[in-house]
């Protein structure tokens, strides 16, 4: 494994199915956010706890990027179901935005919330 070296596409596409899986199992926290909402203010205000700590937060912020991540790399698949983009250089290249995309735009929602929302809480 040493001597030889993971293309940018090889990598994304394992990021792509890491983070479909990560999407898959953080669908248990939307659920339990539905459920909390249901079940009345006291079951919030313990998912709001869980969530609103500093590991929830981690959690939720990978949650984020794994979404936005994993949306970014099926529209590079779409891109190139069209035939665009297909030359090696040009792979990479897409690739490669997609990573960087990816944690811009991640960032970028967090601080619009950040700052929508007036702060941190907790």
């Amino acid at each position: 494994m040493t001597i030889y070296r993971w293309p940018m596409t090889m990598a994304m596409s394992i990021a792509h199915r890491v983070t479909g899986t990560g999407l898959y199992f953080g669908m248990i926290l939307f659920a339990w956010w539905l459920l909390a909402v249901a079940a009345g203010p006291n079951a919030y205000a313990t998912f709001q706890s869980v969530v609103g700590s500093w590991i929830g937060r981690l959690v939720l912020f990978g949650y984020t990027w794994a979404l936005i991540h994993h949306m970014l790399g099926g529209i590079r698949h779409l891109i190139w179901d069209t035939i665009h983009l297909l030359e090696p250089g040009e792979r990479d290249w897409v690739a490669r935005a997609t990573l960087l995309g990816s944690v811009t735009l991640t960032i970028l929602i967090w601080l619009l919330m950040y700052f929508t929302t007036g702060g941190l809480r907790s």
